[in-house]
């Protein structure tokens, strides 16, 4: 009898192990869905980029000859007037060398005029000899060679004009450098680089020395932005551009594509091209220099059916056991909708997105329904996909 009690015990405890384990294992089979609702709203279809903010004309002003910095007449953040002296170079030795090619063209007009009264005379001696020649006074040798002397005086007539024609050009030479030494501002506008000082010595024999960067106009940039060949296609000229910098994190500029330069620039074998944005800087808050991260407007649309990114990547584990009727399988992306506790695939058409939400073109779908996003269990295992919703139990 004892005996019969303990094998009854021993098979009830195995019982309700076994109902206790079989209940704690369909309570771990509940899967929860995270939903969120179609809208109906705007999307904006973004690319991302970094540039750097210029003036839209910059000049570098430098100077053609060398020489040291006797005065300067800017400093940085000057305002300028075009043809405005900015600096002077020391002129003595360029005074010097305009007053000495002065001179050599003074000596070579005198030249010119002693070459003259040669010339006379020697055709006077010939003239002479010609009518002594014809007279049969003279010899052959001798007309010959008065012939000869007037030649050679015609000549040096010439090469005393052309002597002129070269001294004059050296003394416009010189006066010209003479002029360098006084360097002007060629266009109105703010100096924002000053690159020497007075007394300093400027160097012009192998390239031109930049002294002074003069920003034309710094109400109205330009960010210089480099934009990867993969997105270039969608860029267009009169595109809606905003970025920030980090002068003024809160502050958002709003700009327009200006250009889109054809030149590839190829780095470490990343092949990116210049898009320049105008922005208008009234406020003078932007500065050149400045790093600017960009947002182009490749796209917008106004009042379209739209619901998360996250839709399109969930899958369910097991499409067969969840859905009664497996649905007739159709090309494109597919979307789930949670309907009466049931799981419903619908094959949708999608256009653009923003990162977040991606526009629906065509499919069964409306405003109100709810898509699935995320699934999890109780055990807190799920799949994150980072768009928010609400949650739905459904026991299998």
């Amino acid at each position: 009898m004892l005996k019969k009690v303990i094998i009854t015990i021993i098979l009830l405890s195995a019982a309700g192990f076994g109902l206790l384990y079989f209940l704690t294992n369909t309570n771990n089979r509940a899967v929860k869905y995270k939903t969120a609702k179609v809208e109906i709203g705007s999307i904006e279809s973004k690319i991302s980029a970094t540039g750097t903010v210029n003036a839209v004309v910059t000049v570098q002003v430098g100077s053609q000859v060398s020489g040291t910095i006797k005065e300067l007449h800017a400093d940085f953040n000057s305002r300028v007037k075009q043809g405005q002296i900015i600096a002077n170079l020391d002129q003595k030795t360029f005074i010097a060398q305009r007053d000495q090619a002065r001179a050599n063209l003074i000596n070579a007009k005198a030249n010119v005029e002693k070459a003259n009264a040669d010339l006379a005379d020697k055709k006077q001696k010939f003239e002479r000899s010609s009518k002594l020649f014809k007279e049969g006074l003279t010899s052959q040798n001798d007309l010959d060679s008065t012939e000869a002397a007037h030649l050679s005086a015609e000549a040096q007539v010439k090469s005393a004009e052309a002597q002129v024609e070269q001294n004059r050009a050296a003394l416009e030479l010189a006066e010209v450098n003479l002029e360098y030494t006084i360097i002007k501002s060629p266009v109105d506008g703010i100096v924002i680089s000053r690159n020497v000082d007075t007394g300093q010595t400027v160097a012009a024999s192998f390239q031109t020395p930049t002294l002074f960067t003069i920003a034309k106009d710094l109400t109205k940039m330009q960010v210089d932005t480099s934009v990867d060949e993969a997105d270039i296609g969608t860029v267009k000229v009169g595109q809606e551009a905003r970025f920030t910098v980090d002068a003024f994190p809160e502050s958002v500029f709003k700009g327009v594509v200006f250009q889109i330069r054809n030149a590839p620039i190829i780095v470490q074998n990343v092949v990116t091209y210049d898009v320049i944005i105008e922005v208008a800087n009234k406020e003078l808050k932007l500065k050149p220099g400045m790093t600017a991260n960009v947002s182009i407007v490749t796209a917008r649309k106004d009042d379209v059916l739209k619901t998360p990114n996250a839709a399109l990547r969930f899958k369910p584990k097991e499409q067969e056991d969840v859905v009664q009727k497996p649905a007739k399988q159709e090309r494109g992306a597919k979307i789930w909708l949670l309907s009466g506790g049931q799981l419903k695939p619908v094959s949708v058409k999608t256009g653009i997105s923003d990162g977040n939400f991606i526009e629906i073109q065509e499919g069964d779908i409306k405003e109100g329904d709810e898509v699935i996003i995320e699934s999890a269990t109780n055990n807190n295992k799920s799949v994150k996909t980072g768009a928010g919703g609400s949650l739905h139990g459904f026991m299998r």
